[in-house]
């Protein structure tokens, strides 16, 4: 397996919407959670560059879909969501979507899979349930990133990410839900979260752009 280089990651679009998305070649994992959940601090973290994701101090100030490029090759992303859940927005704009994003999971032939952030003080709110149980009727890979575990000291993290572990057993869906405690601030669980990327963007990629990927089975990416 190749490993990627994600100090290489370069912003390639931004889509207003969904159906403004990149062609769906190749193949792209998607990051979300909730607009305080530090989602853009950590891909800042993850690709060496603090300038890549906008940061802002008012959560939920970005509502555009932004994709960056990996390796010089566009074939190769990762993708911000916008951050939901916090920012003060119309109620008919957040049940777009909620219709958008359930589309997203369930349709968009590219995705590889989903990281889902979650503040490691507040786990699985309304929002971070819905994800997974979208993700999970998609039969999409979900890694959550229970982040700014700097905040706790570490026996109280490992024991909230415990804690997690055991709800997503007892659901039964620990098949595809995976989990880890992560750290932008000062970089905690970086190669965790490279190892998991790497595992669902290593396929080759020798699809032409102008056409359509097929995905792989779960079956396929488990034995790949």
């Amino acid at each position: 397996m190749t490993e990627i280089n994600f100090r290489t990651a370069q912003f390639l679009i931004s889509a207003p919407s969904i159906r403004e998305c990149p062609a769906e070649s190749g193949a792209e994992v998607a990051f979300a959670g909730r607009s305080n959940a530090g989602k853009s601090s950590a891909i800042n973290r993850l690709t060496g560059n603090n300038k890549l994701a906008r940061t802002s101090k008012t959560p939920g100030r970005t509502q555009l879909i932004n994709y960056f490029s990996l390796a010089n090759n566009e074939a190769l992303r990762l993708v911000d969501l916008p951050g939901y859940g916090y920012a003060k927005v119309p109620l008919k704009m957040k049940q777009q979507w909620q219709a958008h994003l359930s589309e997203y999971l369930h349709d968009r032939k590219s995705l590889r899979g989903l990281i889902l952030l979650m503040d490691i003080r507040h786990p699985m709110q309304e929002f971070d349930a819905m994800m997974i149980n979208w993700a999970v009727d998609a039969e999409m890979p979900v890694h959550v990133l229970m982040t700014k575990s700097d905040k706790l000291k570490r026996g109280a993290a490992n024991g909230t990410l415990l804690k997690f572990k055991r709800h997503i057993q007892d659901a039964g869906v620990d098949d595809l839900v995976s989990a880890q405690t992560f750290s932008a601030l000062k970089g905690d669980g970086v190669k965790q979260l490279e190892q998991v990327l790497n595992g669902w963007l290593s396929d080759p990629v020798e699809t032409d752009p102008a056409e359509n990927a097929e995905p792989q089975s779960l079956d396929e990416q488990k034995n790949s």
